[in-house]
């Protein structure tokens, strides 16, 4: 059956979005990002590096970033923590090996600041989670 010109075109018009609803892609479902939380750790070397001075800057849930170190001759497996553009620290040792072999393997890892103490142990002032973004 032949539908003359004129009534393809009304159909067209008809339908919400014009030709242009039937052309364009449909949105993608939104798919929920889950995020596995693989350690928290206290911040290793914070009284070494640029911790002291960033302290009154550091909120929690600011993102930090994780810096493989591999060449580091304290550890091989060191991995620096930075904000802002600056060093404050390490994932301590005896947390590290994980997180290391993740990031050579180019694995998207993000962390950020959980928890803030003013305290004088060096050791309490920063606590960090380590997330594997997915």
């Amino acid at each position: 059956m032949n539908i003359p010109q004129l009534h393809r075109r009304a159909l067209l018009k008809a339908i919400p979005g014009g030709l242009a609803a039937l052309l364009l892609p449909l949105p993608a479902t939104a798919i929920p990002r889950r995020t596995i939380v693989l350690q928290q750790s206290p911040l290793a070397g914070f009284q070494f590096y640029r911790g002291e001075q960033l302290f009154p800057r550091l909120r929690i849930g600011m993102p930090l970033q994780l810096v493989r170190e591999a060449h580091n001759r304290h550890d091989p497996r060191a991995v620096a923590v930075h904000v802002l553009g600056e060093k404050i620290g390490f994932v301590p040792r005896a947390d590290n090996a994980a997180i290391a072999q993740m990031l050579d393997r180019g694995e998207r890892l993000s962390a950020r600041i959980i928890e803030l103490q003013t305290t004088r142990n060096p050791w309490q002032r920063v606590k960090f989670e380590v997330v594997i973004d997915g």
